[in-house]
């Protein structure tokens, strides 16, 4: 217990930048934030090579099993690049429409300078081609002198202003056509490799269609099936034991989010209907809730913490999880893709991926578990009630 204080003290200045909570005195020493901010981002290094020898050093895996990872795996990466195409797409929608604003307002100003000049000189032309002679030669009345000189002055000043303004127009409405020809140049490049990508993906899903159907072949019968279902829990328990085991060996072990005053109150990770719940469910299911969701609802983070394992598993497909300090962590499986990376800290909120059906499900849907000291716990203890 004196242990947990301590580190609970000294990692004090990480959970404040953590959490995001706005707690940071602001007397408190730049210097001290700093470290805190460093030993934090060393934590999110040494989070990354934990997972790294976690995935390399994964129990041989059956040729079918493999078979699905890598196409799995392949779609992710074409799930995620899509999303990333779709959202440059929209930035890029937005930005030209802006430009194609600012090109018009640019337009219908130069228009308006231009009358304005062309009034003017046509002001100078009603006094003739030389005025200022007429004034020299116009001497008999001094004050009228006085006040077409004045008034040349003042249209002199006037009309280099509009010169300048005009120049300045010119200029920026140059800057702003080169600006939208770029953008609409992206944009046609970003269609085109969207177009390409939706074919690789139509092509996955294909493939996996294929591998999925013949994996279900494999079961001679319902026996079968569940005795595969069993081999893949205990799988997954012993990585998932050897990921808390790591965890609890790291010399910046993740800082306490007070994740224990939340219980009941959390968020659900996505809104859908529970198709099985704790205990309730076979295989990997077993130990958490299975949601129904469509495929690519986002899937949000229940409570700050760091992100310390993000890849495929058998059972579970792509596989996320969150250390929320206080040994307490929470899973979310058979995503479609990572938004999060390994090590990264995320705040309740934070879309952590997609909702998918990898690991060979036959339906999208999420698997959310929460694990307490390597212990599976039932989440519906921690999250609030589904409105």
């Amino acid at each position: 217990m004196a242990r947990g204080v301590a580190a609970l003290g000294a990692w004090l200045p990480g959970l404040v930048l953590l959490l995001g909570l706005g707690l940071a005195s602001p007397l408190a020493a730049q210097p001290s934030e700093r470290e805190a901010q460093a030993r934090l981002d060393a934590l999110g290094e040494e989070l990354k090579a934990v997972s790294a020898q976690l995935s390399t050093t994964r129990e041989a895996r059956d040729e079918a099993s493999e078979a699905l990872r890598e196409v799995e795996t392949a779609l992710a990466e074409t799930h995620r690049r899509l999303d990333a195409l779709q959202a440059e797409r929209r930035t890029l929608g937005d930005e030209i429409a802006s430009l194609e604003a600012r090109r018009d307002q640019l337009a219908a100003e130069r228009t308006e300078q231009l009358e304005a000049l062309s009034a003017q000189l046509d002001a100078l032309y009603r006094l003739g081609r030389t005025p200022q002679l007429k004034l020299l030669l116009n001497q008999d009345d001094p004050a009228r002198l006085d006040r077409l000189q004045t008034y040349l002055n003042r249209l002199a000043r006037a009309r280099n202003a509009r010169l300048d303004a005009l120049a300045r127009l010119d200029a920026e409405l140059a800057d702003t056509r080169r600006a939208l020809s770029q953008r609409v140049e992206r944009l046609e490049a970003v269609a085109e490799e969207l177009a390409a990508r939706s074919t690789t993906l139509a092509e996955q899903m294909s493939q996996r269609a294929t591998l999925v159907a013949r994996l279900d072949e494999r079961f001679a019968s319902e026996q079968a099936r569940l005795a595969t279902l069993a081999q893949d829990r205990a799988h997954a328990e012993r990585t998932l034991r050897e990921v808390q085991e790591r965890l609890a060996r790291l010399e910046r072990p993740p800082p306490s989010t007070a994740i224990e005053q939340t219980r009941g109150e959390l968020p659900w990770p996505v809104q859908g209907s529970i198709a099985s719940t704790f205990h309730e469910g076979a295989g990997v299911h077993r130990n958490g809730l299975l949601i129904r969701a469509a495929a690519g609802t986002p899937v949000k983070a229940v409570h700050a913490g760091r992100v310390v394992f993000a890849d495929w598993m058998r059972g579970f497909g792509n596989l996320l999880i969150v250390d929320h300090g206080d040994r307490v962590m929470t899973l979310h499986a058979h995503l479609q893709h990572f938004t999060a990376g390994v090590g990264a800290a995320v705040s309740r909120g934070d879309t952590l991926g997609a909702v998918g059906d990898s690991g060979g499900q036959p339906r999208p849907g999420l698997y959310f578990e929460v694990r307490r000291g390597g212990d599976p716990i039932d989440p519906r203890r921690w999250i609030a009630r589904q409105p």
